[in-house]
């Protein structure tokens, strides 16, 4: 809103000097924007003096911008302030919706702004619809609704029914302080690491590596949860089974002590020898 009420004034004081000035293509790119966001109107290129002494209009060669420019004037040529006042409907249409005023990829019956939207603009109910998506609900209302009336009777077809820049400025301002903004909840979003790599149904090692490093790098290092036991190392739950060659071992001790045992038998049962 305060752009528009920037831009609004100096439209107005064109149009309220000693002699009156018609701007003739108000548009959203002729609106300079300082670092706190004054704006301020350029290029007075086409430009006209307004009419003088009992003069209702201006007859003119019809000059413009597509999609500004007022419908009497592109029809017949006559200039008048009132032609300013639609141009400053559309830009005020185009800050309510967040779209140009002619968009070619936009579907054919949503291409001119103002023949689809001004529809829409006195119906409160249907006036979400044409509001501008990136906002997401954060403006006012009660704000929003009496911007797009006084859009509305700017973009009238009818040049009388339209408000002056003056009326349009003392309207614009008290909606620079309207505070009824609903309070939504903050949502942020984390992409995690899954989300963030692209399944391959063949990864190279080269991207294993490339996944070790920045693991790494991060502070986690790689850990292995499926790790093998060392071969060497004995287990605690299972105890180690007995090898062949310690089996065999201790069968050649059994037999070993089996034959001393036969042999000291068979010397106490020989009897003595006699010398």
């Amino acid at each position: 809103m305060k752009i528009a009420v920037g831009a609004a004034k100096g439209v107005a004081f064109l149009h309220e000097a000693e002699k009156q000035v018609i701007y003739r293509d108000f548009k959203a790119s002729n609106i300079l924007l300082d670092s706190d966001y004054n704006a301020k109107l350029s290029d007075f290129g086409l430009a006209k003096d307004g009419p003088e002494g009992d003069d209702t209009h201006v007859s003119t060669r019809v000059m413009g911008t597509q999609g500004y420019a007022a419908p009497e004037y592109v029809m017949t040529g006559h200039l008048t302030a009132m032609s300013d006042v639609y141009s400053f409907g559309v830009v005020l249409l185009e800050l309510l919706t967040g779209r140009r005023s002619v968009d070619k990829s936009k579907v054919p019956r949503e291409q001119n702004l103002v023949e689809w939207a001004r529809p829409m603009l006195n119906d409160p109910r249907k006036l979400g619809r044409i509001m501008d998506p990136k906002l997401e609900g954060q403006y006012s209302e009660m704000g929003s609704r009496k911007a797009a009336a006084l859009a509305y009777q700017c973009l009238s077809h009818r040049p009388r029914n339209r408000p002056t820049m003056s009326a349009v400025v003392r309207v614009l301002e008290p909606l620079q302080d309207f505070d009824d903004i609903p309070i939504m909840p903050f949502v942020y979003t984390v992409t995690t690491e899954k989300e963030k790599e692209t399944p391959s149904p063949s990864p190279s090692p080269n991207n294993n590596k490339e996944k070790r490093r920045v693991l790494l790098e991060s502070g986690h290092p790689h850990r292995n949860y499926h790790r093998r036991p060392h071969p060497l190392t004995k287990s605690p739950k299972s105890p180690r089974p007995h090898s062949n060659s310690h089996s065999h071992s201790h069968s050649e001790n059994e037999r070993h002590h089996h034959r001393n045992r036969r042999s000291s038998s068979s010397e106490s049962d020989s009897p003595p020898s006699h010398n």
